[in-house]
């Protein structure tokens, strides 16, 4: 454990509540951040690892309007979905929450209060892009268009969407801009706005990242060109009624626009952990205003600008007239990762491109995601998800991790009682096996100290291939049979070596680190055992052992293709269901009509002419029943049918109605009632 504790806040990006992440969201910042805090647990660190979902802005906005659904119901139902995915992919959270909750709207509103106080704030009329169509002005996401800057298609009005360009942007900027919801043109009107003056902060902010070593070279280049073209003054008020309400005089009809409360989440979330998981509000002090805190943000390249430039100056505005033990503390590392393809094509869902977090959990176990998405993380370039390489990936833990562990194991419960043989003095060869063992956690730590846990896992491989290197050359299935007390003592090193695997492996695939301790009968969970407790002389000579137990399984990846493919499939055949709301259901008028006479269409073999007698009266209705029904046996029938459909004429005759069936396949079923009923009757 660490002599002297530091502390760390460690967050990774809040996902907007529109939509299910993908493996591309959860590498770029979720798994990658619950690796670097489980790390610093194990290395006896004061942590806080703190995210939630993004509730507020115009993609659930949009969301909601087109599902017509009250914003809040969709976001708090998708919420809980995300939360309880998070939780299946064993990310360690100390709090998940969202940017709904009391707390958070009100240290946005209280923390706003503070930043106009310190003269960074002020208002003025601009034009802005309506949609007489909805009756709403459209800020950001509510906007589509082209790019000013790289020309690129579906940019949205707060930033462009190419990896390329990614230059913020407002709706006016636009080329050819349309509505998001009903895609006709907007016109301009004029709005009033508060906005945030970063220009005053540009040399701040430009100091702060070239002070700072610890940022990706990627992300220091992106915001020094940024700061260098000129930061802009940025609207921190939207016309939208789902979101934060804007605590200034004067901006009763706004709300604070999501981007601009979302990264206080980061804040609000330690605020909220402190005073109702840890019941000591003095804790969130204890971390946000002390300038020893390191606080590390984990996201994807397309929000560097807002996590270097956009957040560290709302800080500095905030901390302006503060005494230094009331300032919050400035990002210590934001670590950024480029994208994350799928077979070398984006990530998309109306396309089918790509695997979402919960369909990942369906088709293979989790550990095996886990080590594949951070042996493969894209760190320094794009990088793609292949299925030839995840293969690959579930080999190397079966072959290389999990191989040497059995092997080892298995001798020890075969030939040794299940208990850790002896260790006798070291010959040239040992020594060489046990300065490894020695040196390989303080070689992890430097490399995810730096933040390449890419590099850092595939060092662990490299480990563990050392281990079957030794245990190969030393060979005590031969040796036993003349002594067997030199066979033991290669197993004990051996079992010193699994543990260390076990450590090592805790940050990356905790359950499998769980099992290789609960082989080795350890009932210390990896937190009290800590990151320095590898050593040649851990396991006890005689200490007891449970039977081995492989730790994976080939998988056949052709099957977890076909599995994804079904999914994909039965999930397209589900979103084909249009929903509605019950006010909408209440206005179909569905009745019985009774079949009075039937009559063949010319030239329309399918279509039969239906007279129903409706109980007040007769109507007509057209139907596509010919090759389904012979006109004997519908005659007479007491059938449904929807009465307040929009008259149609249907190959020269008016059809007043819609008959409703059953229809699977080839075969169509007419709906009737069990019972007698009397035409005109209504299904309610």
């Amino acid at each position: 454990m660490s002599e002297n504790k530091r502390k760390y806040i460690v967050t990774s990006a809040w996902p907007y509540v529109n939509a299910i992440p993908h493996l591309g969201n959860l590498i770029g910042s979720v798994l990658s951040a619950d690796v670097f805090a489980r790390f610093l647990r194990l290395r006896g660190e004061e942590v806080v690892f703190v995210s939630g979902s993004d509730m507020h802005g115009t993609p659930v906005a949009v969301a909601a309007k087109t599902k017509h659904l009250p914003a809040e119901e969709l976001a708090m139902k998708n919420h809980e979905i995300i939360a309880d995915l998070f939780q299946r992919w064993n990310i360690s959270y100390d709090n998940y929450t969202h940017t709904h909750t009391p707390t958070h709207i009100k240290f946005v509103q209280e923390f706003y209060v503070e930043v106009q106080k310190n003269g960074y704030i002020f208002e003025k009329e601009i034009e802005s892009l309506y949609c007489k169509e909805d009756n709403l002005f459209l800020p950001d996401r509510f906007v589509e268009g082209i790019c000013p800057h790289c020309g690129a298609s579906g940019a949205r009005g707060d930033q462009c969407d190419n990896p390329e360009c990614g230059k913020l942007l407002t709706p006016l900027e636009l080329n050819k801009p349309k509505c998001a919801i009903c895609g006709s043109t907007p016109e301009i009107r004029t709005t009033k706005h508060w906005y945030m003056d970063f220009p005053k902060l540009q040399e701040e902010l430009k100091e702060l990242i070239e002070n700072n070593q610890i940022i990706p070279q990627n992300a220091r280049s992106m915001c020094l060109n940024s700061i260098e073209e000129g930061i802009p003054e940025r609207a921190i008020t939207r016309d939208l009624e789902w979101g934060i309400p804007a605590p200034f005089e004067g901006a009763e009809d706004k709300s604070i626009y999501v981007w601009f409360e979302a990264v206080l989440g980061y804040i609000s979330a330690v605020k909220e952990w402190a005073e109702k998981n840890e019941n000591d509000p003095k804790r969130f002090d204890s971390f946000w205003k002390d300038n020893e805190t390191n606080a590390v943000y984990f996201i994807g390249k397309d929000n560097i600008i807002f996590h270097l430039i956009v957040f560290p100056g709302l800080l500095m505005a905030y901390n302006a007239n503060k005494k230094e033990e009331e300032k919050l503390v400035l990002p210590y590392n934001v670590s950024s990762t480029e994208f994350l393809m799928f077979e070398k094509d984006k990530f998309s869902k109306s396309r089918g491109v790509g695997i979402w977090i919960n369909e990942a959990l369906e088709i293979a176990p989790l550990d095996y995601w886990r080590f594949n998405l951070v042996y493969n993380r894209p760190e320094k370039s794009d990088t793609s998800f292949l299925w030839s390489e995840f293969e690959n990936n579930i080999n190397t833990l079966n072959d290389i991790i999990g191989n040497f562990i059995h092997r080892t194991l298995t001798f020890i419960n075969n030939k040794f009682e299940s208990k850790i043989p002896e260790k006798i003095k070291l010959d040239e060869r040992d020594e060489q096996f046990v300065v490894k063992l020695k040196t390989i956690s303080e070689q992890i730590e430097f490399y995810l100290g730096q933040f390449e846990l890419r590099k850092a896992l595939r060092e662990i491989v490299e480990y563990a291939r050392e281990g079957n290197i030794y245990l190969n050359d030393k060979a005590p299935w031969h040796i036993i049979k003349k002594n067997k007390k030199a066979a033991g003592h290669v197993f004990n090193l051996c079992a010193q070596f699994a543990y260390s695997l076990a450590i090592l492996l805790g940050p990356f695939i905790p359950n499998t680190s769980k099992k290789i301790l609960e082989l080795l009968n350890l009932e210390k969970d990896l937190n009290e055992l800590g990151w320095d407790s590898i050593d040649e002389n851990k396991l006890e000579t005689g200490k007891e052992i449970k039977k081995a137990e492989p730790l994976f399984e080939k998988l056949d990846i052709d099957d977890i293709k076909e599995k994804l493919i079904k999914i994909k499939q039965k999930k397209k055949r589900v979103k084909q269901i249009h929903m509605i709301s019950y006010e909408d259901f209440k206005e179909l008028d569905i009745r019985i009509g009774k079949i009075t006479n039937v009559e063949g269409i010319e030239n329309a073999d399918n279509l039969y002419k239906l007279t129903l007698d409706t109980g007040d009266g007769t109507r007509t209705l057209v139907a596509g029943l010919a090759q389904h029904y012979k006109e004997e046996e519908l005659l007479n029938k007491n059938i449904a049918f929807l009465a307040n459909l929009e008259p149609k004429k249907l190959r020269g005759v008016l059809s007043e109605g819609m008959l409703l069936a059953a229809v699977k396949d080839n075969v169509v079923s007419i709906l009737t009632p069990d019972k007698d009923v009397d035409p005109g009757a209504k299904i309610e």
